[in-house]
């Protein structure tokens, strides 16, 4: 398989050698055609030529009120007064970590675009380990030493930023995992921030149990969600926080207010309208979603058995539309074709993949472990009409186009073994 246009503009932006490279790579998508009815939304906006209020119109803000109670995480009679909405997650995350201030902690691997939001508002970063059972939550006890380590040189460790449903590992955290990873967190004086973008991609929704912080620790979590997870297209950023109850949620809130307003992070009306549709979740959103996450599932899974059959490592992928692969065990394979670090293994994999793989340097991990993240994508067709036909086949893996691209990426990792 030969790179293509994206793969190859791509490498034209990063620097030869070891220097910075200074691109993130996006979230991997569906590669659907938009919803005919998600497009009528935002037709009928378009002529509304003014920006959002900051923080999103009330229309907007009910209806991820709405979102929310459904799931049990905005319980009680409250108005969204305790809602924020933005034109996309890094926005908001940026507008969030203003209004927190102080230090910021990490999982490591963590999604690629969470470290460089940190840094611009000129906050250390400090990346814990993960425990053995899944990604996107740091170990509790390395938690620990950390804060205790920050703290002694001087830092001012506020926040801690987790995933529940993991971009880049694709893992959904054990109920027992996530508790203690936040209790700690709480205990030495942290707040939580819990990305739930990937929360309604889930593969196996009645086999998989996905609780997210805020029913553990209410008073200390914002839970934020990036709709391009699962409900709108990611040309059309929108995302929306949800804070806590309490008098410190309700300051916190006026001050992510203030940060999005400063910076002119104002959703368009139009998007806002297709968004606020979409969290509603009316049918054909909900069956779009629930489709394209057993179809994402399927082919995940399916990589997933390739990689072990060739030796590799990976933690099986429970949502989302990746996985992250540990080609470790293929060190000597990897030799022989030059690659002996994780942005080496990126080119190699990208050119022979015909797509961008990120290694795992892109999501904090190390240069010198060969990880990289493989997006289910590509497998399920090269156009949107191909995607479509897999994601609406009883069994996607038998279309004949997604079997090709199977036995495709089955080849590339079978001669590193």
């Amino acid at each position: 398989m030969e790179a293509d246009g994206a793969v190859a503009q791509v490498r034209r932006a990063v620097p030869e050698g070891r220097g910075p490279v200074r691109f993130g790579p996006p979230a991997p998508g569906t590669g659907l055609p938009v919803l005919p009815e998600l497009t009528a939304v935002l037709a009928a906006a378009a002529d509304r030529g003014g920006p959002e209020p900051p923080g999103g119109g009330a229309p907007l803000r009910l209806a991820a009120r709405g979102f929310w109670e459904r799931r049990g995480l905005y319980p009680g009679p409250a108005g969204p007064d305790r809602i924020a909405a933005a034109p996309g997650a890094p926005a908001l995350l940026l507008a969030l970590l203003g209004a927190f201030g102080g230090d910021v902690l990490l999982p490591r691997p963590c999604p690629a675009w969470w470290t460089p939001t940190a840094r611009l508002l000129g906050r250390r970063a400090f990346h814990v380990p993960t425990p053995a059972e899944c990604g996107g939550v740091p170990d509790p006890y390395a938690l620990l030493e950390t804060v205790r380590r920050v703290r002694a040189e001087g830092g001012d460790p506020r926040v801690l930023l987790l995933s529940v449903a993991d971009d880049p590992t694709g893992t959904v955290a054990p109920p027992e995992v996530l508790r203690a990873a936040c209790e700690a967190a709480v205990s030495e004086g942290l707040a939580v921030i819990s990305d739930e973008t990937w929360r309604e991609t889930v593969h196996r929704p009645h086999e998989t149990v996905l609780v997210s912080p805020a029913e553990m620790c209410p008073q200390d979590v914002t839970v934020l969600v990036d709709l391009a997870g699962s409900l709108l297209p990611a040309g059309w950023p929108a995302a929306v926080a949800r804070f806590p109850g309490t008098p410190a949620g309700h300051r916190l809130h006026a001050r992510t207010l203030d940060v999005l307003a400063a910076t002119g992070a104002l959703l368009a009306a139009p998007v806002a309208a297709a968004a606020g549709y979409a969290l509603t979740e009316p049918p054909p959103v909900a069956a779009r979603a629930a489709a394209a996450a057993r179809a994402h599932g399927a082919v995940a899974a399916a990589m997933h058995r390739i990689l072990l059959g060739a030796g590799a490592l990976a933690r099986p992928p429970q949502a989302g539309r990746h996985l992250y692969a540990d080609l470790t065990p293929l060190r000597a394979g990897l030799a022989r074709h030059g690659v002996g670090d994780a942005l080496e293994l990126e080119d190699h994999l990208s050119s022979r993949l015909g797509v961008l793989a990120p290694g795992g340097q892109r999501f904090g991990d190390e240069l010198g472990a060969p990880r990289a993240r493989l997006a289910t994508e590509p497998l399920l067709g090269g156009t949107e009409s191909e995607r479509l036909a897999a994601l609406r086949a009883e069994d996607p893996l038998a279309v004949p186009h997604v079997q090709r691209s199977m036995s495709d990426f089955g080849s590339v990792f079978d001669e590193l073994s």
